[in-house]
């Protein structure tokens, strides 16, 4: 099942490739190639398009034609809603951390959080066995059947009965995933959906397969993973908006696109989330030959500096006004139970955080 390679130049990038060995009729779950061939030819195409338009856009924002807000589609314009089931009508806080970690994974969903993101992406390697490992870890989850061993307690530790909402971050629709069909490249983000979506059996699981959308750089790419998760849901036999999601806010085009975005995605979507720290990035990234955009250290930048502080007002203005979640950016500190110089200062940040956050 070969395809021709892409036209997207990442000869800078490490592709993540299967093995040496590696036999994708073979080595991949049974059946899963075949599932995954027509999506990859349906998809992937529309994937290069975007990556094109993605540098289009950069270009010309280098240019002085930065993204700015378009005028909304009369359909956008409309009282449309989007209705919130009830298991996830509370995600007031959500835990994230790297899939291939199995004890993060059990002690995430066993700390009481409302949400817990099993993420793909930016804190797992992008590396086969790590992706691997990652995918098994979410089946198991997903199934409640993950355990590691404690040393301390000397006994294996379990999932335990929550109601806890799970979401699995994929890897981006910038990232490429080598070794399955010949010499070609597919989309991580394919890969990664489809992986999961062809194991799973809706009767294991707790609540509908949920994922988190990474790194949109536009509304129009609402409309591939809208049609993705339609697309693999027919494929199993499932309702056409099963699949559930949730999305990121952290580039710079898609901040003036949110409610666009929303609507392209409305029979999915249950919320946003601004990711502040790619969000900076991002925002330095569309700037850079801007000398009006000098900032300093990104990471002294506060949370509510004026610029930034209206992106965290105008999020959830607009999920609110359709129905959805407004989920504030991650914070890098957490409480701990060992550290009470760390608790103290986790719990500052919480708390200034939250102060600075526009009420619900």
């Amino acid at each position: 099942m070969a395809s021709s390679p892409t036209d997207i130049s990442t000869a800078v990038f490490q592709i993540n490739q299967p093995p040496a060995g590696f036999d994708p009729e073979r080595d991949l779950p049974v059946g899963f190639l075949e599932f995954l061939a027509p999506l990859h030819r349906q998809f992937a195409p529309r994937q290069q398009a975007m990556l094109r338009e993605r540098k289009r856009v950069l270009a010309e924002s280098h240019q002085g034609e930065k993204p700015t807000h378009n005028y909304p589609a009369s359909a956008v314009r409309n009282g449309w809603r989007i209705e919130l089931p009830e298991w996830c009508q509370d995600q007031r806080n959500q835990m994230t951390g790297p899939a291939d970690d199995a004890e993060l994974v059990v002690k995430m969903l066993n700390s009481g959080a409302p949400g817990v993101m099993l993420d793909l992406e930016d804190s797992t390697v992008n590396e086969w066995e790590h992706q691997r490992l990652g995918v098994e870890n979410i089946l198991a989850a997903l199934r409640g059947t993950l355990t590691y061993f404690d040393k301390k307690r000397d006994k294996v530790v379990g999932i335990k009965t929550s109601p806890t909402v799970i979401w699995t971050r994929a890897r981006g629709l910038h990232i490429h995933q080598g070794g399955i069909f010949g010499d070609g490249l597919t989309s991580a983000s394919l890969f990664d959906v489809a992986h999961v979506a062809y194991r799973v059996d809706p009767a294991e699981l707790k609540h509908p397969l949920s994922f988190y959308i990474p790194k949109s750089e536009s509304a129009d790419e609402a409309l591939w993973w809208s049609d993705l998760f339609k697309a693999i849901a027919e494929a199993r036999g499932w309702p056409r908006n099963y699949i559930k999601c949730m999305a990121l806010v952290e580039s710079h085009p898609a901040a003036f696109q949110m409610e666009e975005f929303l609507y392209n995605l409305r029979d999915h979507i249950l919320g946003l989330n601004l990711g502040r720290w790619d969000y900076m990035a991002s925002l330095i990234h569309f700037n850079l030959n801007d000398p009006e955009w000098v900032l300093p250290d990104r990471n002294t930048i506060p949370h509510d500096v004026p610029f930034f502080q209206n992106l965290r007002e105008l999020l959830p203005e607009i999920c609110h006004k359709r129905g959805s979640l407004a989920i504030g950016g991650m914070t890098a500190l957490y409480p701990s139970r060992e550290d009470a110089e760390l608790n103290t200062r986790a719990l500052a940040a919480l708390e200034k955080t939250r102060r600075t956050r526009p009420a619900a």
